[in-house]
Parts: structure tokens; sequence; C-alpha cells
């Protein structure tokens, strides 16, 4: 038997080893491309889920900053509320103080009312209780430009001050109340003014004139409700 006729079985078994070899890296490289697609399938869910948990995470901050910013201006709007009913309502509970003043120092003697400023007035103040603010604030304004010398002036006035307030326009509704403490110290709305002038002062971040007006209440006019109004307003502020 010569050499060449001894290696020609090595040389098969070498071939069909080497054969087998190709087949099993293909079958690896097939199963490791399998498993990168099967990695990056599960990558891509991960992606997925974590983009809608932040999705809803944002959506749930949106729901909780849009219902703290309900509560607070539900809770603005009962305050409004009871302010206006406690100015309004309860004075009749209270003893009033008011500062004496000079006869020169006060308009004219208003005159009674006619049925013609009643409905201005009441139309205004109808727009008021309906929550339309922009109308009444216009409505009153023309009321008080057209009757002057009304009786229902200080009403007016006041509810114009309050229209303004319900609007954030603080700016424009504490001069409406110092025209009251100015021009009508006798009024009724007197110490309502001087309460809601100090609480546009508040609002406008004047704390210290605030603070100043609640006192100015707070001692001068003590038992009104006015008065106990402008103390839980210090004690709300930490005095």
């Amino acid at each position: 038997m010569t050499v060449r006729t001894m290696m020609l079985p090595a040389l098969v078994a070498l071939l069909a080893i080497g054969c087998g070899s190709e087949d099993q890296l293909r079958r690896v490289e097939q199963e490791v491309g399998d498993l990168k697609l099967e990695v990056f399938k599960l990558r891509q869910a991960v992606d997925d889920g974590n983009k809608k948990a932040q999705a809803e995470q944002q959506s749930a901050a949106e729901a909780r900053t849009q219902d703290r910013r309900f509560q607070a201006d539900l809770q603005e709007s009962l305050r409004q509320v009871q302010d206006t009913t406690r100015v309004l309502n309860n004075r009749l509970n209270s003893p009033v103080k008011v500062p004496a003043r000079t006869a020169a120092a006060d308009p004219p003697p208003a005159t009674t009312v006619s049925a013609e400023d009643e409905r201005a007035f009441n139309a205004a103040v109808l727009d008021y209780n309906r929550g339309n603010y922009p109308l009444a604030a216009e409505g009153l304004d023309t009321f008080l430009t057209t009757y002057p010398q009304s009786a229902k002036r200080p009403e007016a006035l006041f509810f114009l001050g309050l229209c303004h307030y319900n609007l954030r326009a603080y700016l424009k509704a504490q001069p409406a109340f110092e025209r009251i403490i100015k021009d009508h110290a006798a009024s009724p709305q007197f110490l309502p003014a001087k309460l809601k002038r100090a609480q546009c002062l508040l609002k406008q971040g004047l704390k210290p004139a605030a603070v100043k007006a609640f006192r100015e209440l707070v001692d001068g006019f003590s038992g009104s409700a006015e008065a106990r109004t402008a103390q839980q307003e210090l004690s709300d502020l930490g005095l």
C-alpha cells in the first residue's frame, strides 16, 4: 500500500469534519442572529414601556396640577362668597364705628332712588350675580356716570370693586373701595370697603400696607364682622 493510498481516508475524514464544522458555524451564526433580533425586540418593548410610563406619569402630574389649580380657584371663590356674605348680610349683628367727618368733606346729599336708576342698578347687579363681571362692571360704570348723586352710589362702587376683584384686577378694584372710604364714610359699605381694600393690597403683594390696613380694622372697629375677618387674615399671615 502506497503512502498516497494510506492518506486518502484521512483526507476524506478531514473534509467531513470541515463540512460539519461549517454547518455548526452556520447554525451558531443563525442562532446568534435570532438572539440579536430577540434582544432588539426586547429593547424596543422596554423603550416603548418606558415612554408609556413617562407619558402616564406626565399625564398624572398634569392632572394633579389641574386639580390643585381647581381646588385653589374653588377655595378663592368660596372665600369671596364668604367675604361678600359676611360684609353685606352680617352687618346687623355688629356695632359700627364711623369716624367723624366734616360736612365740607362730604359730597352733596344723595337724592332718593328713582325708578330709572333703580332699574339700571339692578340690571348691573343681576349681571354680577350671574358671574358676568365684565358686563356688570361696564353697567356700574355707566350707572355711576349717569347718576352721580344716586343713593345707590356707595353700593354701585362696592359692586364695581367686587367685579374687578373677582376678575383679579386688584389694581382696578382698589380705587373703587377707596372712593367709598373717602366719600361715603357714613354708608353701610364703609367697613366692607376698608376690608376689601386691605385684601386688594394683599393680593398685589403689598404685605406691609395690607397688614396695616387689617390692623386698622381690628383695632379701630373691634367686634365688627370686618374686624373678625381682618384678624383671620392676619392669622393666616402668621401674625
